[in-house]
Parts: structure tokens; C-alpha cells; sequence
């Protein structure tokens, strides 16, 4: 299925500049905000309890918050609704090292007088488990991003491997910068959708790349930039619709699919749209300015070829016992 029918080669390397300016500009705001706010670390990393309460009717925050505050367990909890006027979550910085009986029985005892509710949920994650979820999710986009240099360079060339890492990296930082922006709580669902953006925005790359590559071998210009611009507008049409696809399933998700997932698609929806973008304008552009020689590539390919021709020779004068 085609949803653009391309007639002309669209000049995507000469709008390269501007288009780089724009995502210096937002990956450096994006670090700034990172380096100013930080992230807001949420029960799964920096530790704590969470406590979901459903009441019968619209729940009364103020009596809620006014009750609560007079006991000294619940000084600087969250209390915010949960994806209804009925539903409250209450987020407080005590785990269960610093309570001496159920935090839920201690929350239904003080909540009395507010009005019908029941308990639905109690999580509490110590602070030493939510410092080493921290680390060992920093470790594991770390691999990731390795394993991905690895695969690129071994399946492409180095150069491409560079570009597509520089872009993945783009992507998160954009992503990161997004989240801190909002303030909002970074826990194992944020860390899975940034994972998630990972293996998508590479996925793009590697379709962006592998036309690159069929590009210059069966491309009569001896340009990159004529061969970048001549592939990515051959991939435009899917591009375009695998990238609407998954931002529409995605931003249903975000509207309807209730608080839970709502910081999950949030950061995919960001992922999506940056890595989209990175395929086409970060990620390609790379390869010119890593002096990425197109000649030079095809006479690699052609020797490649070459040898493989005459092992299948020599292979199959064995064979016939001819050698």
C-alpha cells in the first residue's frame, strides 16, 4: 500500500541544516531541564507506598488531605486522583521498614469519616530495592544501546552504526526531557516504554539504512546525499504509515486507557514522533558528515562479491571432483 505516490525525489539532505539545528536545540533543552528539575523518581525506583483507595462517590480531596495531615506518617504524601473522581492514589515516602502495622489498616482507620471507600491497593518497595531497579534499568539501556552498535556495525558498516546511536540517543534525550517537563513519575512502566522507543525508533533506522544500502548498489549516482534523498522518499509511504498507525493505537491509550499506562504512552507517543523524525533527519545525515565514501563502498561490495563468487567456483569444482 502506497500513501504517497512519489513522481520526484523529495531533497531531504538539503533541508538537513535546519532540521539538525532544531534537534540540537531541543536535545540541549532537554538537558538543560534534566540538569535544572530531574527526574521525578517514582515508588518503583526511589521507594515508598502507594496506597489506592475507591470511594463510593466523588471522593473529597480537601477533607482527605486535612484528615490525613494530622498524622505525622502521611507529612508530604501525594494525594491526587486516579483516573475517576471516585479513585485516590496516596504516595508517601514510608516503606514498610518504617511502620510497625499495615499501612492500609492505618489508612482505613484514619480515613474514617470521609465517606464510603474502600482499600484496593497497597504497594510499598524499600528504598534499597528501588535503588537497585534504578541501576539495574540504567544498566540495561546501556546493553541495549551496545548490543545495538554491535549489531549495526556488524550488519552495515561502522558509520551506520554511529548514526543509528546518535539517534537512539536523540530519542531518549528528547523523551527524558519530555518527562521531566511534566514532572511526571518515572517507575518500571516509563523505563519499559523507553526501552519499547528503542527498538522502535531502531527498527525505523535500520529500514531507513537498509534502502540506503540497496540504494547505493543499484543507484547510477555517485552522490550519498542524491542516494540518501532518492531511498528515504521510497520508504516515505511506509514510514508514514507504520508511524500514524502506532501514534493512533498509542494516543488511545493515553486518552482512554486509564491512569495506569497513562506515563507509559506517554513517552512512546513523544518516542514516536522524535523517532520518526531522527530516521530521516539525524540518523542519515551522520553518514555524510562521517565522510561515509560511496565509491569506496562499492568497490568493497564488488570485491565481496567477487570473492564469494570464485568460493561458489571452487565449491562446486570440488564437488565434481574436478579439483
Amino acid at each position: 500500500m502506497e500513501f504517497f505516490r512519489q513522481t520526484k525525489t523529495i531533497a531531504f539532505m538539503g533541508k538537513s541544516k535546519m532540521a539538525v539545528i532544531i534537534s540540537v536545540v531541543l536535545v540541549l533543552t532537554s538537558w538543560a531541564i534534566l540538569a535544572t528539575k530531574g527526574l521525578n523518581y517514582g515508588i518503583d525506583f526511589a521507594g515508598g507506598t502507594v496506597v489506592q483507595v475507591q470511594y463510593s462517590a466523588e471522593a473529597p480531596m480537601k477533607l482527605i488531605r486535612e484528615t490525613l495531615a494530622q498524622n505525622d506518617l502521611y507529612k508530604g504524601a501525594q494525594i491526587t486522583e486516579f483516573g475517576s473522581p471516585e479513585e485516590i492514589i496516596i504516595k508517601l515516602k514510608t516503606s514498610s521498614k518504617d511502620v510497625t502495622e499495615d499501612i492500609g489498616d492505618v489508612t482505613r482507620e484514619q480515613l474514617k469519616g470521609t465517606g464510603e471507600f474502600e482499600i484496593r491497593r497497597v504497594d510499598m518497595v524499600g528504598p534499597k530495592v528501588g535503588s537497585e531497579l534504578r541501576e539495574k534499568g540504567i544498566t540495561a539501556m546501556l546493553l541495549a544501546i551496545l548490543g545495538i552498535l554491535i549489531y549495526v556495525a556488524f550488519r552495515f558498516e561502522w558509520r551506520f552504526a554511529v548514526a543509528s546511536v546518535v539517534a537512539l540517543v536523540h530519542d531518549i534525550s528528547i523523551a527524558l526531557g519530555a518527562i521531566s517537563l511534566v514532572s511526571m513519575d518515572v517507575n518500571l512502566d516509563v523505563l519499559a516504554a523507553l526501552l519499547t522507543l528503542l527498538g522502535y525508533s531502531l527498527n525505523d533506522t535500520i529500514i531507513v539504512f537498509d534502502r540506503i544500502r540497496e540504494g547505493i548498489t543499484g543507484s547510477k549516482s555517485t552522490t550519498l546525499s542524491d542516494v540518501i534523498d532518492e531511498s528515504v522518499t521510497k520508504t516515505l509511504s511506509r514510514t508514514t504509515l507504520t508511524s500514524l498507525t502506532t501514534f493512533f493505537v498509542v494516543l488511545t491509550l493515553f486518552m482512554w486507557g486509564g491512569e495506569i499506562i497513562h506515563a507509559f504512552a506517554f513517552t512512546l507517543l513523544i518516542g514516536i514522533i522524535v523517532g520518526t523524525y531522527s530516521s530521516i533527519f539525524v540518523a542519515s545525515p551522520i553518514l555524510l558528515w562521517l565522510g561515509f565514501d560511496i565509491k569506496n563502498y562499492r568497490v568493497m561490495l564488488a570485491q565481496k562479491a567477487k570473492l564469494a563468487a570464485e568460493k561458489d567456483k571452487l565449491r562446486a569444482q570440488f564437488e565434481q571432483g574436478t579439483i
